[in-house]
């Protein structure tokens, strides 16, 4: 029996926790202990930034009329707060309650909101980070209505009970007054009159308060004598309820489509009933009943008829008919279609006062999935051009790209292209929300956001300085044709919907060069001019990649000849390699069979490129479209992987079948191989099939999109192939279990970089391809570039396979190159010029060709490369070219990493990681030191997995909802001064004077009736209300934006300001008091000393 040995194990251990813990150096791992690291951990600190997008799931809206600031709650408990373009604001109650009411305390900076947890919240808005400064809950009662008056303190609270509460929102208090349903009702109705739908004063009566209740019965309330003063009586519910200026009318809408007009003194019977949508019988009948009108606003004009907006109404014949707004306004109806349903909206009136003509000029609508401004002042009521970002869930989002830092000249040109893609029609008029002031940031650098989406549109988003704005949009379908019929987009689809949706995308943002891959296994390679151009045919090229079924069998130890050394006849395991010559050959071509009825589908792509001329606008225009075909009955697989190279004019992709290389100058295919072709004949990791060799079809083949279907014969060609037939055998079965497809060896990674192809590369470094696979292979692929940019047209690029270069545990994810400082290695790029420009200024544009400096040459036996690599489990820092491992770190062992990547800081370089149990980190470069490790976001959606992308700079984002993009950055520079960069929404505004009253009204008292609330509801005339009603929960006040550091000093000191605000408003409160005493005391002195001299020389008996 063998020994058992504690110390072996121990030492074991030992020497795994010093390979996690990055301290395993080999070879040239003295060399790299010289590279200084700039960046330490203080550097780092997560926090979010900044939300956009549109609200999701929005339930609520309010608007600030002196402000000019909007808010809409959702029914997350989310808060979105939205002024002059550029300014935004997101908030979140923590309960995640959703939100029912907003209330604005008009100018004063401060939002109420009720949840529909029945609690509600104020808000303090005169910070850049809105704080809760109370909340209260109630126990025994759901809220159903708030209400709260132009410059007031007191807030009605109506409930599904009936009764209605009233809170002091200063204190944020129950007063004793509370009013009844049961004393607000008549004492003879034997129903319950159901929840309070309803409140409002009386514009010109502040002591009459107007309570709708669900049932049909609105009571005027007078708060003084407790008692009502009127009921009014409809069979139908209702819905809301509407004031005239006046005071004097009131307007309800109900569940059957009808609008009822009540004159207050005549509480019998409705003066007017209209149904604005039902057909009017001739017969003098009652009209038809249409849906319920959900919302109805009136609002009266000084110099014109009044206008009345209403949502809902229609009538019930028109089934499938989009949600309509109506706008009434003399004797003309205007009915407006929205593109979602109807949440909310909002008439925007030139004064605060309810008392006074209001003059709308505007209505806000707020849909299911968009936000609409229409403006009343113009005929036709054309709406606002929308500039808030909220237009980022148009079509759903698939992927997200996030660059900082990048070329300054880069969005002025996006956006000049953009701005021709502008609709027209929209209103004249500047943008009616328009309040708060945009940060004052010190860091000011271009940052470019680009979302793919299931529609085939890219979108290029200015993101620079906390702001979104939206610079140009792409439609990469209009490449292809439309499927008309079903049975036409059944054909050859791969995904039931969506076709065009955008896989993954690359951009150069120095060259502008555009790549992107779809769902339906094609790539598109974009160039960006100035000019527009027509195209007679879009260049494509099909390419045939096809797996064995037996690649995925285990690594067997016998090595055969390297692909890059292919004979003349086809022969290799992998189906989908080119009938090379030599490495630099391209593809040879021969005619395929097309799939015949009976047959399985054959060398058919999934789309039909247009065979149509392609007018292109000035911006991004096609390039070339490659497309992967069906092979024998199987369709192509998706592509996983894609990178572009404007100075080789090369672009690289990879999907579960292997590796293509195409000449997007040349529009040829250079390379099409099998995962296990990469490997090297002599390493243990290669995996080589067991089924023979077979003739295959052609894999690569140049065709132009406006050959018909008879042209089979010519339709797979490569320029430049002879015709010599290549017969097709079958190899396997044509149908594949998802077993075998999930158990190949994909290709998740690429990079174009400059690097040693070899371990003993004396000379310089020479253009290669880094390859990274699911299984944690690296391998690289060297390219041949010819001499001068003259031959670059006509002689064929070489490739060649150079073998692994290590493997990871877990699926590659990263790959990039430091030099021996530790700096980032950018891949070389052609500055661009515009493709369509004349011969004079391509060669001035080209004279000004710039590339980054080639790294230095290795000297014998020194290495003059890092290659860093990043796995879903490690990352390792090899020397290069000795393709030594100098540092090694375990990531995670219990979860695997979603998105790594190699960002430049401020005076650093580190790999920035998201994990999937949340955990944000970074490390180091070199040295792999872990640096920010943060438990910031669980992944409870693929969404973010698909979306979650790092950038430069410390920023990061990522979509947290289908219609929000969430912004945040992990740089500690960047939390420091987010402060300054935050918006503000609150700016100190003079409130508009009242109304004045007239010299017949003041002198006869028909103004506006003033009412002392305090004396009504104060605890002295109503006492206390009850302590199990509602319970006072105090809020964090102005020590919301101070969480992160309330653990630390920052956090004690702001508590000490808090507290010392806090005694300074009592000592405050105090000196008043100690004031009034002595002018008191004072007086009684003063009078004390009157009585004295009065009675001074008085004797006793003359008092």
């Amino acid at each position: 029996m063998k020994k058992f040995n504690i110390r072996k194990v121990l030492d074991g251990l030992t020497a795994v926790s010093s390979s996690s813990s990055s301290a395993s150096q080999t070879g040239a791992g003295k060399e790299n202990d010289a590279v200084p690291e700039s960046l330490q951990s203080e550097h780092f600190q997560l926090c979010k930034t900044v939300r956009h997008g549109f609200p999701h799931q929005p339930s609520s809206m309010a608007f600030d009329p002196v402000q000019k600031i909007l808010a809409v709650g959702t029914l997350t408990g989310a808060l979105r707060l939205f002024g002059r373009a550029g300014v935004e604001c997101y908030c979140q109650h923590e309960s995640g309650a959703g939100v029912i009411q907003l209330q604005f305390l008009i100018n004063e900076g401060a939002l109420v909101s009720a949840l529909a947890d029945d609690s509600i919240h104020l808000w303090n808005l005169r910070q850049k980070i809105p704080a809760i400064l109370h909340s209260l809950k109630f126990n025994r009662e759901r809220i159903t209505y708030c209400h709260l008056p132009f410059q007031s303190k007191w807030l009605y609270i109506g409930t599904e009970r009936g009764n209605i509460h009233i809170v002091n929102v200063e204190s944020f208090t129950l007063s004793g007054y509370v009013i009844m349903w049961n004393k607000a009702i008549e004492l003879s109705t034997k129903t319950h009159p159901g929840p309070v739908v309803h409140i409002s004063d009386n514009p010109m009566d502040e002591g009459k308060l107007l309570i709708g209740f669900e049932c049909g019965v609105v009571v005027l309330w007078d708060l003084k004598s407790k008692k009502a003063d009127y009921r009014y009586n409809y069979d139908e519910a209702i819905h809301s309820v509407a004031w005239h200026h006046e005071g004097k009318q009131f307007l309800c809408s109900h569940s059957d489509g009808t609008l009822t007009t009540w004159n207050i003194r005549t509480p019998a019977k409705p003066t007017q009933i209209i149904t604005p949508h039902g057909k009017q019988p001739k017969d003098g009948k009652k009209p038809e009943p249409c849906k319920p009108i959900l919302k109805v606003e009136y609002k009266t004009t000084r110099a014109g008829d009044p206008f009345m907006v209403l949502s809902g109404g229609l009538s019930y014949d028109t089934v499938g008919r989009r949600a309509c707004l109506t706008v009434m306004h003399g004797k003309s109806t205007a009915v407006l279609e929205m593109d979602f349903p109807i949440v909310d909206f909002l008439t925007l009136c030139e004064t605060p006062y309810p008392n006074d003509f209001q003059e709308p000029y505007a209505v806000v609508v707020l849909l299911e999935r968009d936000l609409v401004v229409i403006d009343l002042g113009q005929i036709g009521y054309p709406i606002f051009e929308n500039p808030y970002p909220l237009s980022i869930h148009e079509s759903p989002v698939t992927c997200c790209e996030y660059f900082a830092d990048c070329p300054a000249e880069l969005i002025p040109a996006l956006y000049s292209v953009g701005s021709r893609q502008k609709r027209q029609g929209y209103s004249k008029k500047d943008w009616p929300i328009s309040g708060g002031n945009w940060g004052q940031g010190t860091e000011s650098y271009p940052e470019i956001i680009i979302t793919g989406h299931a529609d085939g549109t890219i979108k290029f988003w200015d993101a620079s300085a906390l702001m979104l704005q939206v610079l140009y949009k792409l439609k990469t379908a209009k490449v292809f044709e439309r499927a008309r019929g079903k049975e036409e987009k059944a054909n050859a689809d791969i995904v039931d919907e969506d076709p065009f949706a955008i896989q993954t995308l690359c951009w150069c943002p120095e060259s502008r060069m555009l790549c992107v891959a779809g769902v339906s296994a094609h790539v598109i390679v974009y160039r960006f001019s100035k000019q527009e151009v027509a195209t007679a045919n879009v260049q494509l090229l099909e390419v045939r990649m096809q797996c064995e079924l037996s690649d995925v069998d285990s690594p067997d130890a016998t090595g055969e000849q390297t692909p890059t050394q292919a004979s003349s006849v086809p022969s290799s395991p992998q189906d989908g390699e080119p009938p090379a010559t030599d490495s630099t050959q391209p593809s040879a071509g021969g005619n395929g069979s097309n799939s015949s009825a009976d047959g399985p589908r054959d060398n058919i792509p999934c789309l039909q490129v247009r065979s149509s001329p392609l007018k292109q606008s000035p911006g991004y225009q096609v390039e070339l479209v490659v497309q992967l075909v069906w092979v024998s009955g199987e369709p192509p697989q998706q592509i996983t992987s894609l990178a572009i190279n404007s100075s080789y004019g090369l672009v690289v992709f990879g999907n579960s079948n292997g590796l293509a290389v195409v000449d997007y100058l040349q529009k040829t295919l250079l390379l099409n191989l099998g995962t296990s072709e990469l490997y090297s004949p002599s390493e243990p990791n290669q995996r080589q099939p067991c089924s023979p060799r077979k003739a295959r079809q052609p894999s690569g083949a140049l065709c132009d999109s406006n050959d018909g279907p008879n042209a089979a014969e010519e339709r797979c060609k490569s320029p430049n192939s002879d015709s010599k037939d290549v017969s097709f055998i079958r190899s396997r079965s044509s149908s594949m279990t998802s077993v075998d497809r999930e158990s190949r060896e994909a290709v998740c990674a690429l990079c174009f970089c400059e690097t040693f192809p070899k371990k003993s590369s004396d000379g310089a470094p020479s253009p290669c391809v880094l390859v990274g696979t699911t299984q944690g292979s690296v391998m690289l692929v060297a390219l041949s570039l010819p001499p001068g940019d003259d031959h670059r047209l006509m002689q064929p690029v070489g490739i060649s396979s150079c073998g692994t270069v290590a493997r990871l545990k877990g699926g590659i994810l990263t790959m990039a190159l430091l030099d021996a400082a530790g700096a980032v290695l950018p891949a070389s790029y052609e500055p661009w010029y515009d493709p369509n420009a004349s011969d004079e200024e391509k060669e001035k544009e080209k004279s000004r060709w710039r590339r980054p400096a080639s790294p230095p040459s290795s000297q014998e036996g020194h290495d003059s490369q890092f290659a860093v690599l990043c796995s879903e489990k490690q990352a390792k820092v090899l020397a290069m070219p000795s393709q030594t491992r100098v540092h090694k770190h375990n990531i995670t062992e219990s979860s695997f990493v979603l998105r790594a990547d190699v960002v430049q800081m401020g005076s650093g370089n580190c790999i920035a990681c998201f994990c999937a149990n949340g955990h944000i980190m970074t490390l180091s470069l070199p040295s792999l030191r872990p640096l920010l490790d943060v438990n910031y976001l669980p992944l409870t959606d693929m969404r973010i997995a698909r979306t979650f992308c790092f950038s430069n700079l410390g920023q990061a984002l990522y979509l947290t909802s289908p219609t929000e993009v969430q912004r945040i950055t992990y740089s500690q520079e960047t939390c420091d001064n987010l402060q300054e960069m935050l918006s503000e929404l609150f700016t100190p505004v003079e409130t508009p004077e009242a109304p004045n009253k007239g010299f017949f009204k003041g002198l006869f008292g028909g103004g506006a009736q003033s009412l002392d609330r305090e004396d009504l509801f104060g605890e002295t005339a109503s006492g206390k209300a009850s302590r199990s009603l509602a319970q006072h929960i105090p809020g964090p006040g102005n020590m919301e934006g101070m969480k992160g550091a309330a653990s630390g000093v920052v956090g004690d000191l702001a508590r000490a300001r808090v507290a010392l605000d806090e005694r300074g408003q009592k000592l405050g409160e105090l000196e008043e008091r100690t004031a009034a005493m002595m002018a008191s005391a004072e007086s009684f002195s003063k009078h004390a000393h009157d009585m004295m001299l009065k009675y001074k020389d008085k004797k006793w008996y003359q008092l």
